[in-house]
Order: structure tokens, then C-alpha cells, then sequence
């Protein structure tokens, strides 16, 4: 069996692929004369001659072990989650360009973190785990086929024990 390791959502292991969207280690400072605190560039949202949609996705949660069969990609746009509740939830990418399984990487996020695929990166739909899990997802719309499909050469695996060595280290 193809197990993948699971590891912490971090944005150094993230940059690669795109963008950890939280407020941990961001920029920010107040406005409305101190009222609110502004967390400014969080993500580079790409839309190229397209134009930004602001959605709510709710996903449904995703039993483990789970098989992981195919993954997407957006090569005109990136596309960002942003979780409405703080539940952990898996992300499973790989480099932008040819699918290549072997730069294949999965992540638990902390529950707030957020995520950015950049243009052309290889993800999974969403994982949500354990509820259902709804997300602000902005992404490009406009002309222009924007999302590429591929089946893996062989079945990975998403498993309880991965998960449950991640959240532990």
C-alpha cells in the first residue's frame, strides 16, 4: 500500500505550492481608529485576464483511510480556501507542470490555516475531516478552460495512522 506521509501545514513547506493564508507571522496594523486589526497580504490571488470569484464550498468529511486516485490543477488561476470553523482539514499537492507523484506531499492544517494553490499546482479536492466543513474559496472565472483532471498511475493512501503521527510530532 502507498501511504502518504502526512506533516504540518507550514508556510515553509507550503511555498512550493502556494500560499498558507493565517494570521500567525502576518503582517498587520490597526484601522478604524484602532477598532480592527488589519492582516494585510495574506495571498497572491491570481486571476490573469480572468476575474476573481468569491465562493462557499461546504465539504462533506472524508472517512480515512481514504484512497487518493486523481488530482486537479487550475493552470489560469490560483484558487484559495479559507476555513470558516477551526477544524483541521488535509491538503494533498504536488508540483505545478507534468504530474509527477513523486513531488507528491500531504498536510493537516491547524484548523484556522487557510491555503492558496497557486496557478498550475496539482492538488486534491477539498478534505475535509471528521464534519462538515465550509470554506470561502476564492478563485478565476472567465473564458478558458481552468481546471485539468489526471488519475494517478497508482493509488495513495490518506490513513488515521499518518494523520495521527503528524498531529503528534
Amino acid at each position: 500500500m502507498n501511504e502518504l506521509r502526512i506533516e504540518r501545514l507550514t508556510r515553509e513547506a507550503f511555498a512550493p505550492f502556494g500560499d498558507v493564508i493565517e494570521l500567525a507571522g502576518a503582517r498587520h496594523y490597526p484601522i478604524n481608529g484602532g477598532n480592527t486589526e488589519r492582516y494585510h497580504d495574506l495571498a497572491r490571488v491570481e486571476v490573469g485576464r480572468g476575474h476573481a470569484l468569491l465562493n462557499l464550498f461546504r465539504g462533506q468529511p472524508r472517512p480515512l483511510p481514504f484512497e487518493v486516485k486523481m488530482l486537479e490543477r487550475h493552470p489560469l488561476g490560483s484558487q484559495a480556501f479559507v476555513p470558516l470553523a477551526d477544524t483541521p482539514y488535509l491538503v494533498v499537492v504536488a508540483p505545478a507542470g507534468e504530474l509527477d507523484v513523486r513531488g507528491m506531499r500531504a498536510f493537516v492544517t491547524s484548523g484556522w490555516q487557510g491555503v492558496n494553490y497557486a496557478a498550475g499546482v496539482w492538488h486534491h479536492p477539498l478534505l475535509a475531516l471528521r464534519r462538515v466543513s465550509d470554506f470561502i474559496v476564492v478563485d478565476r472565472g472567465g473564458e478558458g478552460a481552468n481546471c485539468d483532471e489526471q488519475d494517478l498511475p497508482q493509488t495513495w493512501w490518506l490513513t488515521e495512522a499518518a494523520l495521527e503521527r503528524a498531529l503528534a510530532g
